[in-house]
């Protein structure tokens, strides 16, 4: 998509001009005429009248405009121009409301002066003023920004209201369904149009959700949780124990815990109602729990899995269960556990009676670890690759920087996508970026390590490789991604003398770039010769 986003050239300058332009893009999901290619259709017309040359992209695709904190190619943009690493003097935007509905309109103004005090500025192709600095650009781009701050307010109130009515009516909102129950989408007559897959979407605004129940086999695994609990008295954590000898997987094959027991014995969908509104969270500004006089229950709006008595014996149960501990006697208590057992663990805390969940100390001390330390215990684990996630992150998206930085000086553009570390290069050559953090195997042998992540490209897999202390860059390795099938890749100096996995050893960034430069360029040659050409092709 990125070649279709940036007018190319065969031959960009290599120096650093004032006809040098970057695009940014961001469409969320509230109009068509925002979508990505129809921003980069306008802001390529500005483009060319002004005689600039768009050499860079930074896109946010399916993101809201109300903050910077999930838009990683505005973020990006910003580290660029402050880092002195942007190599344009314009940022081309489709309009005010692209940069952004910020409901705080000096944030809004704070980004853009960031990049007016590094030299870059700041254009939006599709107003009908020009961002000069004059006395009328500002009054029309400050009213620009309340405008899309106030759009941003009066969409999330009718869209808040049309749910409450939706819910009343016995329509679902929300994502997945719970253990034994599936969702079903209906149309606008009320007629079914079959069961939705977990993950998938409606796309019809006229559609509506209902929840049905699901599979029998499941909805006996409900009913038997509910009567292990009130009339057999057993915990939540030995009823989950007991699922997971037992066989009995949960949702996409996870296994059982206390937590899961609990939200289905809390969970109103079973005795047939639907429950809205609990929480909040306007405009990003966190969330919060509503009182019970705000909540929207819609009574028979599902099949009932378990009876009403049932599930109303398990809550007065749920009630004695659940006292509100100190932090004293929660420190307390996991004292007496160290005591017992001569060591702790977040198993060993779950699988204890009157031991609070793991979940519950680091929502009250910040970390097990920090509740450990309180009283004392050290655990043997090695923390160090927990500590160093942040470090790491900010070197995965340096190396994309650099990476993107050579590509570019050869006139490439490039992408980079904080979500999936994945860097890309003219649009279609695809790069996974990964640190390998070094670990000492048995006998004392090295290793490095490399983990898949769910969604890997195709494309070659770019590896920086730690030095023994973790401390520093000691190598890299280009591998293809159809090489790595496994969730986890450990890679081994014997691994790289003998070429396993088709790996190729570097000891410096710059001969790592000269091979992926290599593989770059028979991609591109290999997709022209496939390119359909001719009338018959395009017919």
């Amino acid at each position: 998509m990125a070649n279709a986003l940036i007018v190319s050239k065969s031959r960009l300058p290599t120096r650093c001009d004032s006809s040098r332009a970057a695009q940014y893009v961001r469409m969320s999901t509230d109009k068509q005429r925002y979508s990505i290619q129809n921003q980069a259709a306008v802001i390529a017309a500005y483009a060319n009248a002004h005689g600039l040359h768009l050499i860079r992209e930074y896109v946010d695709a399916g993101e809201s405009g109300l903050g910077i904190k999930k838009r990683a190619g505005l973020q990006k943009l910003i580290a660029d121009v402050t880092s002195g690493q942007a190599n344009f003097s314009y940022v081309l935007v489709y309009d005010v409301s692209r940069w952004g509905r910020f409901q705080d309109t000096d944030e809004s103004a704070h980004y853009e002066f960031i990049c007016k005090q590094a030299g870059v500025k700041v254009a939006y192709c599709a107003e009908q003023f020009d961002n000069d600095g004059s006395m009328l650009s500002s009054i029309m781009k400050n009213l620009k920004r309340v405008m899309a701050a106030e759009y941003s307010r009066e969409l999330g109130i009718k869209i808040h209201a049309g749910a409450c009515r939706s819910v009343k009516l016995g329509f679902r909102h929300g994502g997945r369904p719970g253990y034994g129950l599936r969702r079903e989408l209906i149309d606008e007559n009320g007629r079914s149009k079959g069961l939705m897959k977990d993950g998938e979407r409606k796309y019809l605004q006229t559609d509506r959700v209902r929840l049905r129940a699901g599979p029998l086999n499941e909805l006996e695994v409900v009913r038997s949780i509910f009567s292990q609990f009130v009339l057999e008295k057993k915990s939540q954590a030995s009823i989950a124990r007991e699922l997971n000898r037992n066989g009995i997987a949960y949702a996409d094959g996870k296994r059982w815990g206390e937590c899961t027991v609990h939200y289905i014995l809390k969970n109103e969908n079973y005795i047939g109602n639907l429950l809205y509104n609990r929480t909040s969270e306007r405009l990003q500004r966190g969330r919060h729990r509503n009182s019970p006089d705000l909540w929207i229950r819609a009574e028979g709006a599902v099949e009932a899995v378990v009876e009403p008595t049932l599930f109303r014996q398990a809550q007065l149960r749920l009630q004695t269960l659940y006292q509100h501990l100190s932090d004293e006697e929660m420190l307390k208590r996991l004292r007496i556990l160290l005591k017992r057992r001569g060591r702790l663990s977040a198993g060993i805390m779950i699988e204890t009676r009157g031991i609070s969940s793991p979940a519950l100390y680091q929502l009250r001390f910040g970390s097990l670890r920090k509740a450990y330390r309180l009283i004392g215990f050290t655990p043997k684990r090695n923390y160090h690759d927990i500590d160093t996630r942040v470090q790491r992150r900010a070197m995965v998206g340096e190396l994309a920087s650099r990476i993107a930085k050579k590509f570019e000086a050869g006139g490439g553009a490039s992408r980079f996508d904080n979500d999936t570390d994945t860097l890309l290069i003219n649009g279609n050559f695809k790069v996974s970026l990964r640190i390998a953090r070094c670990s000492r195997g048995k006998r004392a042998f090295l290793y490095w390590s490399i983990v898949r992540q769910v969604y890997l490209p195709a494309g070659w897999i770019f590896v920086a490789r730690m030095t023994e202390s973790n401390d520093a860059i000691l190598d890299y390795v280009l591998l293809p991604a159809a090489e790595m099938p496994t969730k986890r890749l450990r890679i081994s100096e014997h691994m790289l003398r003998e070429g396993s996995y088709h790996l190729c050893h570097f000891k410096s960034f710059e001969a790592a770039m000269r091979s992926l430069a290599r593989e770059a360029n028979k991609f591109r040659r290999a997709n022209r010769r496939k390119r359909p050409r001719g009338r018959s092709a395009a017919l």
